[in-house]
């Protein structure tokens, strides 16, 4: 809410105030800062300028704010039924498929409810995909640099991406990155440069580094002692994924295939990342959500993997933080009241994230083993290339 109204009226949303006299509302009364990159921003300072700007209520800029977020998911739903449908899973499949993500739980929490955007982010590198599967690599490479400049948790993709493309044309991978950074530069870096804000955030990029906690391993290691506290190159843990990610990429130096392996490597990389993170926020997880059930509904991952992967995340939540505080703008007491619970059953609470985050990193490891290892040919079955359907119709074609 803060975010939109310093970009509707023409301020830097990376510049911190008060806007309590702004808001009338005592959720404003601390300043604070948007942590993501400019695509964000910008969508929220329209979004003021058509609910908030002209009429003064907070509880329609709150729902309108959500709005985009809604759309994304309801988009997803639409977009696994057709990639499922085109390989070949068969229209129950792909029915079954649209009902799990347009009811999930989790989805309608984070989305819905907190209003996080990462189902944005979802629907774009998902789109992204099949446009590079689709033989249609420019398009490709803008959507998936405009899914990373949404939120970074994307950028595995583009490894995987760019893998596929080696394996055919060097020429075209190379022109792949090109297409893509010059895409970063416009949705990251331009802004700063068109609007003049301070662009201080695109030198505090070490904060990814060194941030720990939420569902990463380091909850865990909470429980012996505080992060923040440990001496010495602690901080180092926050680099782990970098090498992870490297052996990741290595394993795949057979190539990927069609627009199925597209999907189920991009998942392996994807939770690489996340387990190897010192910080992983709960939303996050909504990116993994459309490649596992279309891997889960191909046959490729144990049908109780998507639960896991939706579960897991939905349950922490709510051990984390109190729903009662996206109940702020009805409710101005919320947030303290939340705080108060927490500070009371803390301990408690953390032993119970820490065994969620335990069964998370069981869970994911599992999957990435499962999506790396080969899928055998099936009995009696002649193989296929991966995303071409049993009628031999290369997909998106």
């Amino acid at each position: 809410m803060a975010t939109g109204y310093l970009v509707g009226t023409g301020h830097s949303p990376y510049a911190a105030l008060h806007l309590a006299a702004v808001f009338h509302h005592t959720g404003f009364g601390t300043a604070s800062v948007i942590g993501y990159p400019p695509p964000w921003p910008l969508a929220l300072g329209l979004i003021y300028r058509g609910t908030y700007a002209l009429w003064q209520n907070l509880v329609v800029y709150n729902l309108a704010l959500k709005l985009p977020v809604i759309a994304a998911n309801v988009g997803l739903a639409y977009l696994v039924a057709a990639v499922l449908d085109n390989l070949g899973a068969g229209r129950a499949a792909a029915r079954k498929a649209w009902v799990l993500l347009l009811l999930n739980p989790f989805l309608i929490y984070v989305g819905a409810a907190w209003g996080q955007i990462d189902a944005i982010v979802a629907v774009l590198a998902l789109a992204a995909l099949v446009l590079l599967s689709a033989r249609r690599p420019a398009a490709s490479a803008l959507m998936l640099a405009l899914a990373v400049c949404f939120k970074p948790i994307a950028a595995p993709i583009v490894l995987v991406a760019l893998v596929y493309l080696a394996g055919r044309s060097p020429r075209r991978a190379l022109g792949y990155a090109a297409v893509f950074v010059a895409g970063a530069f416009a949705f990251y870096v331009a802004p700063f440069l068109v609007f003049g804000w301070d662009a201080s955030p695109l030198r505090q990029l070490n904060a990814h580094f060194v941030m720990s906690g939420t569902m990463s391993f380091m909850t865990v290691v909470r429980l012996l002692r505080d992060p923040l506290l440990m001496q010495g190159h602690w901080w180092l843990l926050g680099l782990a994924w970098i090498p992870a990610l490297l052996v990741a990429v290595v394993a795949l130096r057979h190539g990927v295939g069609e627009l199925d392996d597209l999907v189920r490597k991009s998942a392996a990389l994807v939770l690489v990342f996340y387990l190897t993170r010192t910080w992983l926020a709960e939303p996050n997880v909504v990116l993994l959500l459309p490649l596992v059930l279309i891997l889960t509904s191909l046959g490729e991952l144990d049908r109780r993997a998507f639960t896991a992967i939706w579960l897991i995340p939905l349950a922490f939540t709510l051990f984390n933080a109190s729903p009662l505080q996206l109940l702020f703008v009805t409710w101005p007491g919320a947030m303290a009241t939340s705080l108060a619970v927490v500070a009371r059953y803390g301990d408690v609470t953390l032993v119970v994230r820490a065994v969620l985050v335990i069964a998370w990193q069981v869970v994911g490891w599992g999957i990435v083993v499962a999506c790396f290892r080969k899928k055998p040919a099936a009995a009696g079955q002649p193989a296929r290339a991966p995303g071409v359907a049993a009628d031999g119709v290369v997909p998106w074609s």
